[in-house]
């Protein structure tokens, strides 16, 4: 049946173009779709697709509207409407609520009559798991886990003992909240465990990537704040505090008890050091090392983006030269202060 395009504009605002009584059933590519799909204009690089496309609702900005031959939507922020729409016409799958057979579930445990509990999940002693909660097949809910109102875990997610999960959040497959951080202390040339005695509290309308991983906190929790998005295969040490909104890309690592502030956007592959502090908006692009505090927002960038070959290897033959000509100009430089022999000031050096 799908929804009607007058609904979709009344439900999340903008300036209809076009019959309200259409309606849509999907979402698509603006070249992929025909009557029955919603699609959308962000990029302008997309912009050239626009005139050719049988969508039976485009969503875009003010100044693409002109160009649109199908009924428009005109939004501020077409992206943001786009997925509200798309979150209509493709709702999340949702099992019945109940218990599935297979399941153990503590006698303990409370879990809310409007929660799914799939199959072979584990729900330990003392867990609470809240109304229209989706807990998917193969998860492990440890003893004194807590997980609020809607939120999903699609499968296959660990939640070890004491986690605090936010209403609406997200886990991907393969997720692992609450495992032991990386605490060792060095006796004798030797490695001895020290106690990860800590939680993880996670906020509302979180959403973490498949594979990624959390550490509980050594003594304090570690602290994810309503609204991170953290990408897939990203490792977060213990002690970590991710400020509110702020959104992290794939196989980015954080060492333990490092504050990241709010609303930052953090690029894949990006390394940050343990103990240091991200100011609130800070943007860090892809694959940079961060080894000292940031405390002031920006865009911060690190690492040498790739050159043919040959040429890469002139420039690392010239970055391991920057020492030694960093001593011949110092040298020249005191020369021509004081008159000082240029070698005699290399042996110096």
């Amino acid at each position: 049946m799908g929804v009607s395009i007058g609904e979709l504009a009344v439900r999340f605002g903008g300036e209809l173009n076009g019959d309200p009584l259409a309606r849509v059933e999907r979402v698509a590519t603006l070249a992929e779709a025909d009557a029955n799909c919603v699609a959308f204009v962000a990029n302008p690089r997309y912009r050239a697709q626009l005139a050719a496309t049988r969508a039976g609702l485009v969503v875009l900005d003010a100044a693409s509207a002109a160009d649109c031959p199908v009924p428009a939507l005109v939004s501020p922020n077409p992206h943001a409407t786009f997925a509200r729409i798309a979150t209509v016409l493709h709702p999340e799958p949702f099992g019945p609520p109940g218990v599935h057979p297979s399941a153990v579930v503590a006698s303990s445990a409370q879990i809310d009559p409007s929660a799914h509990v799939g199959p072979a999940s584990v729900i330990g002693d003392g867990a609470v798991v809240g109304a229209r909660a989706y807990i998917g097949p193969q998860c492990l809910l440890e003893a004194g886990v807590r997980v609020g109102h809607d939120v999903r875990l699609v499968a296959r997610v660990t939640l070890c003992r004491g986690v605090i999960l936010g209403e609406r959040s997200v886990l991907q497959p393969g997720a692992v909240i609450g495992g032991d951080g990386f605490g060792f202390a060095s006796e004798a040339g030797r490695w001895l465990k020290v106690p990860q005695i800590g939680g993880v509290r996670i906020g509302a309308d979180v959403e973490i990537g498949a594979n990624t991983t959390v550490d509980r906190g050594a003594i304090e929790d570690t602290v994810i704040e309503e609204g991170v998005k953290l990408d897939n295969l990203i490792q977060i040490g213990h002690n970590v505090h991710i400020g509110a909104h702020s959104a992290l890309a794939a196989c980015v690592g954080v060492s333990g008890s490092t504050r990241i502030g709010r609303g930052c956007m953090i690029g894949g592959q990006t390394g940050i050091g343990g103990h240091l502090t991200i100011a609130d908006g800070v943007v860090i692009t892809g694959r940079t090392m961060v080894s000292h505090s940031i405390t002031r927002p920006g865009v911060y960038s690190g690492g040498i983006p790739y050159e043919e070959a040959h040429t890469w290897r002139r420039l690392v033959g010239r970055f391991k030269r920057l020492e030694s000509l960093a001593v011949r100009l110092k040298a020249l430089e005191r020369r021509a202060a004081g008159g000082e022999d240029l070698e005699e000031d290399e042996d110096d050096e």
